[in-house]
């Protein structure tokens, strides 16, 4: 199981980032589990930097160019050269901010053109009962997948986010059942972009409202290859109890 640990603005301190990092590098030994951390960009370089362990790092963005003159962009060329191999892109917190699909699309191209492996964050705002979010979900794929090579679509971690199930009780997130029927859904849309049963060997992670209640659970009844994990992963016990659980 992956368990990418988006830190989100959380972490506003460099002594609780190399807690952390400890922590994660400990849990990482733990057989059937494999470890991404995402910490605020600035932490990157005082993380990435001799990195020695088994824990890959993550960007929670990057920059929609390809340098120059951008101040405050920082861009994939920059992140690779670093030691960085993951980014998540399309964030539902991204796209709430204006990020649109077309860019979410470009960021992506970017990414692979560098050696990052995106994790493209998908996910409905809400449901209705005619199911007309499922064009929803259909268009966000289409969007980043149609761009590119068969081979670039190989490299492409999906996380299924649902905007209507972050931050709730664990008791009121998805159930096990409408996530694998959503998996299942997702893997359907794939076919169109990739060859034979390639898409049945695409890492969909799954985020919202994850806790060490329901991580089992979760993984246990559906076809996930693991979990994008927010808030939960900056409390080093709580994330721990979580890895624990799936591991």
């Amino acid at each position: 199981m992956i368990i990418a640990a988006n830190w989100k603005a959380y972490v506003e301190s460099a002594t609780k980032a190399k807690a952390l990092f400890a922590s994660a590098k400990r849990m990482a030994a733990r057989p059937g589990v494999e470890i991404i951390l995402a910490p605020p960009a600035p932490l990157l370089g005082l993380l990435v930097a001799d990195n020695k362990s088994k824990v890959p790092f993550a960007s929670q963005d990057i920059s929609d160019t390809t340098g120059g003159a951008a101040t405050g962009e920082t861009t994939a060329a920059l992140l690779s050269g670093m030691g960085v191999q993951y980014t998540i892109l399309g964030h539902s917190e991204r796209r709430a901010m204006g990020e649109t699909d077309a860019v979410v699309a470009s960021k992506v191209g970017h990414a692979l053109a560098h050696g990052l492996m995106p994790i493209v964050c998908i996910g409905e705002r809400e449901r209705d009962a005619e199911a007309h979010y499922l064009h929803g979900i259909r268009t966000q794929i289409a969007a980043v997948y149609a761009p590119l090579s068969p081979k670039e679509r190989m490299s492409i971690v999906i996380a299924y986010e649902p905007i209507w199930a972050i931050g709730k009780d664990a008791s009121e997130a998805i159930m096990p059942h409408d996530l694998q029927e959503m998996v299942l859904y997702i893997r359907k849309v794939l076919t169109d972009y990739l060859p034979g049963r390639a898409s049945e060997a695409t890492k969909i992670l799954y985020g919202g409202s994850v806790e060490p209640g329901n991580a089992r659970e979760l993984a246990g009844g559906s076809d996930i290859s693991g979990f994008l994990v927010g808030h939960a992963s900056v409390d080093v016990t709580t994330f721990a109890a979580l890895v624990k659980a799936v591991s």
